[in-house]
C-alpha cells in the first residue's frame, strides 16, 4: 500500500531523481556520472559519520549532492545511505518524506553501487540491472531448510522495478560500451564469502546476477511511497570465497561513473513512471 503515491507525467514536471548508495565512494561515483551527462552541481549538503569526517562511510551518512541538468533538465539526489537494508530504508524514506512534504516528489528511485556478481551471469567488469530486487535472506531457518517470509506468510521478498525502465537503462548502457546482465539482485546482510553460501544462493534464486547489501531496503521505501525502484550495480568481485587480491572496487566505482553518464535520466524517469501506473491500472 503506497503511503503518497506520485505520478511522473505530469504536464511540465521538473523529473526528480533520488539515488540511494551505502558509502560515499559510490556516492561520488555517481555524483560525477551525473555531472559526465552534462548536469550541474546545484548544491551540496555534507555530513558527519561517526569517524567525524564530512560524508564518512563508517556511520549515519544522510549526505546529498543534488544535481540540476542544464536547461531545465532532471534533478538528482544522491544519498549515501549507510551499509545495509536497514540503512538505505530509514535513508530513502526519510528522502522521499521531505520530498512529499515540500511537494517536489520524486519520480524515480535507483539503488546504485558496486557488488559481487554471480560469475556465470555478470562477471567482474559488468554492470548489472535488477529485474527484480530480491531480500534473498529475510525469513527462517527450519527442518526443511531456509524459508522466506513470503513463504512463512508474513510479507514479501520481492520488488519487480518497471520492466521498460529495465530495458531501457540496460540498452543505454550496452550502447555506451558497458557490458550489462539484466537478472535478480539479492539483498543481503552478510555477504557470501564460501562456495556453499554461493551454490545454495544460485540454487535457491535461479538466474541471480548480483549480490549486495541495501537494494531492498530502497525499493520498500519506494514501494511505500508509490515511487518506481530500480537497481544498478557495478562488479567488483565475484560472489565466493573472499579473495580480496581479486576485487577490481577502482575499476568498479569508474563503471559506476560511466554508466550514470550514459542514462537518459528524463527519458528513463518518463518510462519508469509509465510502466509503474500500467502495473498498477491492469
Amino acid at each position: 500500500m503506497s503511503a503518497t503515491p506520485h505520478r511522473g507525467d505530469q504536464p511540465g514536471r521538473t523529473a526528480r531523481l533520488l539515488v540511494v548508495t551505502a558509502v560515499a565512494a559510490e556516492r561520488d561515483a555517481v555524483a560525477e556520472g551525473l555531472r559526465r551527462a552534462g548536469a550541474l552541481v546545484d548544491g551540496a549538503a555534507g555530513a558527519t559519520g561517526a569517524a567525524g569526517s564530512p560524508g564518512a562511510a563508517d556511520g549515519p551518512v544522510p549526505a546529498a549532492d543534488t544535481h540540476r541538468a542544464a536547461g531545465g533538465g532532471p534533478e538528482a539526489v544522491v544519498l549515501a545511505a549507510g551499509v545495509g537494508p536497514a540503512a538505505a530504508a530509514a535513508a530513502a524514506a526519510g528522502a522521499l518524506a521531505d520530498a512529499a512534504a515540500r511537494s517536489r516528489p520524486f519520480h524515480l528511485v535507483v539503488c546504485a553501487g558496486i557488488a559481487g556478481g554471480f560469475a556465470s551471469a555478470a562477471p567482474v567488469g559488468s554492470a548489472v540491472l535488477a529485474d527484480a530486487v530480491v531480500a534473498a535472506d529475510l525469513g527462517a531457518t527450519t527442518p526443511e531448510g531456509f524459508a522466506d517470509v513470503a513463504e512463512l506468510g508474513f510479507g514479501t521478498v520481492r520488488h519487480l522495478p518497471p520492466k521498460p525502465a529495465v530495458d531501457l537503462a540496460a540498452a543505454a548502457l550496452r550502447a555506451a560500451g558497458i557490458p550489462t546482465a539484466v537478472g535478480p539482485v539479492l539483498t543481503v546482510s552478510t555477504v557470501t564469502g564460501t562456495a556453499e553460501r554461493a551454490a545454495g544462493l544460485a540454487a535457491r534464486h535461479p538466474g541471480a546476477a548480483a549480490e549486495a547489501m541495501e537494494g531492498f531496503g530502497a525499493a520498500e521505501a519506494a514501494d511505500r511511497y508509490g515511487v518506481p525502484v530500480l537497481e544498478l550495480r557495478t562488479v567488483s568481485n565475484a560472489v565466493g570465497p573472499r579473495d580480496r587480491a581479486a576485487w577490481r572496487i577502482g575499476e568498479a566505482l569508474e563503471m559506476l561513473r560511466q554508466a550514470f553518464a550514459a542514462l537518459p535520466l528524463r527519458e528513463l524517469t518518463d518510462t519508469a513512471a509509465a510502466g509503474t501506473a500500467a502495473k498498477e491500472s491492469s
